[in-house]
Parts: C-alpha cells; sequence; structure tokens
C-alpha cells in the first residue's frame, strides 16, 4: 500500500521538485499539494494524507502556527522543510517539539540542483514518518541526512580492542545517543537532572548548524551547562557535551581527566556523528564507570557499541518501544543484549540519579545525588 503525501509549500517549483522526488519511489504516492495553510486544510479533510511535508515559512499563516494547530486537532506525521539558516535551525527545533516527526535541510541556492541532492533523504524520511509512533507527540525528532555511500562500520573511526580500562580513581560518566526523535527525548532526561551531575556526553544524529542550536536550547531549558563539543574540551561535572553535526565525539582521557575528541573520518552506519564511536570511545576510555542511555531512533546506530558498554562493565539502559517516536536504536540494542534496562523515557531520570549516585566521587556531587537517590528509592526497591 502506497504512502498517501501532501506537498506543502508556496513555491510551485518546490511542490513540483518534492511531487518528482518522492514518487520516484514506488511505494509513496503525493496526492496533492498546497501553496498555503488555509488550502492545505481543506486538502487534509478531503484527502487524508498519511505524512505532510510542510515549510516553514509561507504567506497567510507560518509554518509553526499551522502545525500548532494541526496537532492539537488532527496529529499526523509531519516531515518540516526548512532552510539552512540559524532562524530556520531555531524554528525547526520549534517544530520538533510541538511534534513534527523530522526535518530536511532545504540547502541554499540552486533549488532543483540542491533538492535533488538529498532525494534519498528526502524520500527516507517520508517513510520513516509513516511509521512512527504520533502518540509520542511533543518529542524532536531530527535525524541526520542519510547517505548513499558505502556503510562503514565503527572499525574505521576507533578499532575495537579487547583491553578495557578498569577506569580507577577516574569520575562516573554518562554518554547518550539517539536519532529520530531524539531532540525531545534527550531534553525531556536533561531537564529532569540536577545541576550536579557527573559529566554527560551525547551523539544525537543532526547536521550542521541545527546542532549548534540544539545546544543552545538545552543550556537555556536544563539546569546543567550544555555545550556543542568542542576539540579537546575537557570534560567536567556538571556540563553536557553535544556532538556537532558532521563530526563524530569520541571520550579521551589525558592527566586533568576525560576531554572531547573530534573526528572528521567517514560517516560510521551511515551517519555523522555516531553514536556508535562514541560508546566505542567510552567503553574503552571509562569502562565501568559509565553509564549509557539509548534513546529513540531509526537504525541501529549504537545498539552494538552499547553491548561493548555493558561487557566493559558500565550500566546501560534502553528506551522502550511505547514512548519511543520509532523504536530502532534501542529495540536493536535490546535485541543484541546491550540493554541492562529497558524504561519509559518518563523514567530514565529518576533511574540515572539512581545509578549514578553510587558511582559519584567528588563530595557536592555525592551529597546531592544521594538526596535525590533516597527521594526516589521507593521507586527501585
Amino acid at each position: 500500500m502506497s504512502i498517501r503525501v501532501l506537498v506543502i509549500d508556496d513555491s510551485a517549483l518546490v511542490r513540483n521538485l518534492l511531487k518528482r522526488i518522492l514518487e520516484q519511489d514506488p511505494q509513496i504516492k503525493v496526492i496533492g499539494s498546497a501553496a498555503d495553510p488555509y488550502i492545505a486544510r481543506e486538502k487534509i479533510k478531503k484527502l487524508n494524507p498519511d505524512v505532510l511535508t510542510l515549510d516553514v515559512e509561507m504567506p497567510k499563516m507560518d509554518g509553526i502556527t499551522f502545525l500548532r494547530n494541526l496537532m492539537r486537532l488532527h496529529p499526523m506525521p509531519v516531515v518540516m522543510v526548512s532552510s539552512l539558516t540559524q532562524k530556520g535551525a531555531d524554528t525547526t527545533l520549534q517544530a520538533l517539539e510541538l511534534g513534527a516527526i523530522d526535518f530536511v535541510s532545504k540547502p541554499r541556492g540552486d533549488m532543483d540542483g540542491s533538492l535533488e541532492s538529498v532525494s534519498e533523504e528526502i524520500v527516507q524520511k517520508v517513510k520513516n514518518a509513516a511509521k512512527a509512533n504520533i502518540r509520542a507527540a511533543g518529542r524532536g525528532r531530527p535525524s541526520a541526512p542519510l547517505s548513499v555511500e558505502e556503510k562503514q562500520s565503527v572499525d574505521a573511526i576507533i578499532p575495537a580492542s579487547n583491553k578495557r580500562r578498569a577506569g580507577g580513581g577516574m569520575p562516573p560518566l554518562l554518554a547518550i545517543g539517539a536519532s529520530t526523535g531524539g531532540t525531545e527525548a534527550i531534553k525531556d532526561v536533561l531537564v529532569d537532572l540536577p545541576a550536579d551531575m557527573p559529566a554527560i556526553v551525547i551523539t544525537q544524529h543532526i547536521p550542521p548548524g541545527f546542532s549548534t542550536a540544539f545546544a543552545q536550547r538545552m543550556d537555556k531549558l536544563a539546569k546543567l551547562t550544555v555545550h556543542e563539543a568542542e576539540e579537546g574540551q575537557q570534560i567536567l561535572p556538571g556540563h553536557v557535551y553535544i556532538a556537532p553535526g558532521a563530526r563524530h565525539l569520541l571520550v579521551a582521557r589525558n592527566d586533568k581527566g576525560y576531554y572531547c575528541k573530534l573526528s572528521d573520518g567517514p560517516r560510521v552506519n551511515r551517519h555523522k556523528p555516531s553514536v556508535d564511536v562514541l560508546f566505542r570511545s567510552v567503553a574503552q576510555t571509562a569502562g565501568k564507570n559509565a553509564t549509557g542511555v539509548i534513546l529513540t531512533g531509526m537504525g541501529d546506530d549504537g545498539a552494538r557499541s552499547l553491548l561493548e558498554m555493558r561487557e566493559s562493565g558500565a550500566r546501560t539502559i534502553a528506551q522502550d518501544e511505547e514512548s519511543s517516536v520509532v523504536w530502532g536504536m534501542p529495540g536493536a540494542a535490546v535485541k543484541h543484549g546491550a540493554a541492562e534496562q529497558i524504561l519509559p523515557l518518563e523514567k530514565i531520570p529518576s533511574t540515572l540519579v539512581y545509578m549514578l549516585a553510587s558511582k559519584s566521587k567528588t563530595k557536592s556531587t555525592s551529597n546531592s545525588l544521594q538526596r535525590l537517590r533516597a527521594a526516589t528509592a521507593t521507586t527501585f526497591s
């Protein structure tokens, strides 16, 4: 059965291009198009599409206002079409918060050539949206563009090793990985964590430009201090480090503790940044002092290296299917036996506090986490 798509964009050129690109896939049929939200509203009622593609900037009513009304009255899968600008990035993150499944970046320059260059990404994201869990509305959705290049394993960036560091004298470290649905899932975790948590490193599948806006947004919302990770940046308790778009984030060690290492190597599992790269580096660097969490996302990136973390002595958590927008990555982790616990999203922050309280070595962090641990102890008794 075909995925029935309604294309909403004020540009006739873009509408025609999207129709041509989407209908290259035999599983997709564009059943109509609309130049503004008012026309779109009537066509949604008449045609009942499976997925919408929605431009951010349109006349008469902007895409955000339309999306807010749509999700309140008639929730359905939406893929945003956004410009690669700071304003476009901020607006897209707002759309994901409202319930859009994912987004496609509309590159600058020649529209015909630029949209054709991301045609595989557009098709895949529409197909992903058709399968997404709309009941998990209100959680963000961006994933990195898919590549047509050969699928590389994590070995291309960081070789496997049988030698696991015991992590003696090193502080605890929390590593989080996510893809489709991940921006809002990560937000839901971070806003419920105390300011003096152990250090947190995050890989979210996200393109350049959007990762900066995402880190800035998290810094405003969370009690922790959130950064877009930089090469050589020391990793400190109470701080969060998010992989920049189009660069892998690894954790390394020096005489001061952990620090961020960025790689411009090939995509891993067709993603850059890759969760597998982060998790393997954490398994090899932090060992039993680490905790790994894999959240909602399409595909299986991160699943195998989360198992490496568990085998190195780390505690591991996978988000459950019901609360995931797409149970691809966490589902693969469960299949591989990588997840020590499978939890709904809302229980992950308190579980992390409970787990990490016993790992914390600094007095101030330990005291705060121990108080929170005691407050949540009945949950785990």
